[in-house]
């Protein structure tokens, strides 16, 4: 089998296994969506839902958030790390979506990494969920799974997206990103892997290295 083959029915099986993958974050805006994954850095996707349950019934919007105190931000979002300074970058970005962006969460990479506390990963987060944009956000999960795979050897998020963007099959990039995340979070877990019962441990270079050196 060629590596574009392997890579291939990689995402086949993945897309079999995860049927129509997204987010785990609830939201019900795209403001509230760039909030959730702001809120989502060093921080799981069940603690910030939680957080977010009783945040989003009032912020719905940047005006919603910019009418409320740094300490009322702050208090909301309190159980989870760093809450203070996502606080500060939570308040700067609806400033700063309301005078540059009239509101409105922008389509591209510059102007989103152009607001408060939203980095590359954030960036493509919103591209990909959002916009349907084919990109590839790099968090744990998916650096961890993309070197297991044999996708990437490099090991920074950066480079690893761009091995990424490079090996995967162009009409599997659209749900990649979370194909790869929900693998990573459910099966191919950091410390204990579920392997016997992972659906392309055969394509895998991680699982016969392990079978060979138990």
């Amino acid at each position: 089998m060629t590596e574009q083959a392997r890579i291939q029915q990689l995402f086949n099986l993945l897309a079999q296994a995860y049927p129509d993958p997204t987010t785990e974050l609830n939201y019900e805006t795209p403001f509230q969506l760039l909030v959730a994954v702001v809120l989502s850095a060093q921080s799981t996707d069940k603690g910030v839902n939680k957080v977010t349950e009783r945040f989003f019934a009032t912020v719905k919007n940047a005006e919603d958030l910019k009418q409320l105190s740094l300490s009322t931000v702050e208090h909301s979002i309190k159980s989870l790390g760093l809450f203070k300074s996502k606080a500060r970058y939570l308040k700067e970005l609806a400033d700063q979506l309301i005078e540059h962006f009239d509101g409105i969460v922008p389509d591209n990479l510059a102007s989103l990494m152009s607001l408060s506390g939203v980095g590359r990963k954030t960036a493509n987060v919103i591209l990909n969920t959002l916009y349907h944009h084919d990109v590839i956000a790099v968090d744990t999960h998916v650096l961890r799974v993309s070197q297991r795979l044999g996708l990437s050897k490099e090991k920074t998020p950066l480079a690893v997206e761009y091995d990424l963007m490079q090996a995967i099959p162009p009409l599997a990039l659209k749900n990649a990103h979370h194909h790869l995340i929900l693998h990573g979070r459910y099966t191919c877990k950091a410390r204990r892997p579920v392997c016997e019962t992972c659906c392309i441990q055969h394509l895998c270079p991680f699982f016969a290295k392990i079978q060979t050196n138990p």
